[in-house]
């Protein structure tokens, strides 16, 4: 019972830092990402690799991670971000597929479908897994608590009222003399290096990696995690991901319960849940939990 309440602590986290990521670049920025789950693999291969393949040290592998995805995040930036916003939210998901394609073909680093097994923990060499599992949750809380506070102090600020303008009118701060394309690249980046954050996270906890893994699914999630925890919300997205989790974890328990219901069912029951609790947030509760009412 202790290992699944520590799992569900360390899921709970990742998905916390993937909300955050998605939140500053569709709730504060206004930008529809649906390749969440690419840069979340991009950080989670970049430290696997680097910690497996140059002996670096996890500690240095996982900013190495963040710094990828924000790079990535770039040119993907410069390209898209002159679209629409429905176009942005296709090449995003285009751009997610892609980068699964390319870990499933480069054999030679990311050994394909067969995925990276043996991906280091967190302080292997000091102690017990169980150690190394704590270790990883105490580092994990206390970025969740940087990147809140760094969220918080940036979008408090005037940067984070130019986004919030390129949000509800993009042509008003064009004609204030400021450039949204430049804002967006940069809300865009600093969204990827915090999935990439994530993803290295996740490497070091699960130890092994695969290409299906990082699956559109799992940026799917995290969209029902902001909108039911409140789009704009920083405690909207901490909240989110904690319901999220809720939720499917706890439909694990109703195979007991529904008579007939067996493990390849389960899946599509839990999917069936999680919808219908979107559904019902959209009908009662639009803004989500901590949302404004009124708010879009």
């Amino acid at each position: 019972m202790e290992t699944y309440v520590l799992t569900i602590a360390i899921v709970t986290g990742i998905y916390i830092l993937l909300s955050l990521s998605l939140d500053l670049q569709y709730g504060f920025t206004g930008l529809i990402n649906f390749g969440l789950a690419g840069f979340f693999a991009v950080g989670a291969y970049t430290s696997a690799i680097l910690t497996m393949k140059t002996g670096l040290s996890p500690l240095l592998s996982f900013p190495a991670a963040a710094l990828a995805a924000a790079l990535l995040a770039w040119p993907l930036g410069r390209i898209a971000l002159r679209l629409r916003d429905d176009y942005l939210a296709i090449v995003t998901l285009g751009f997610s597929e892609i980068g699964r394609l390319v870990l499933v073909q480069e054999q030679q680093y990311t050994e394909g479908v067969r995925g990276i097994a043996g991906v280091p923990r967190l302080g292997a060499s000091w102690g017990t897994p169980r150690f190394s599992e704590m270790l990883l949750l105490g580092m994990l809380v206390l970025c969740i608590v940087g990147v809140v506070l760094f969220l918080r102090r940036i979008t408090h600020s005037p940067y984070g009222r130019t986004i919030q303008a390129i949000r509800d009118d993009e042509t008003a701060v064009r004609v204030l003399g400021k450039e949204p394309a430049v804002f967006k690249t940069q809300v865009l980046m600093l969204g990827g290096a915090i999935a990439g954050l994530a993803g290295a996270f996740f490497a070091h906890y699960m130890t092994y990696i695969v290409p299906d893994l990082f699956l559109p699914l799992v940026t799917f999630y995290i969209w029902m995690a902001i909108i039911m925890g409140g789009v704009g919300r920083l405690r909207g997205a901490v909240a989110g991901a904690v319901i999220l989790v809720a939720f499917t974890e706890g439909v694990r328990f109703l195979r007991g319960v529904i008579p007939g219901v067996s493990d390849a069912h389960m899946g599509s029951l839990q999917l069936g849940i999680v919808g219908l609790v979107l559904i019902l947030f959209m009908r009662w509760r639009p803004q989500g939990v901590f949302g404004a009412r009124g708010a879009k």
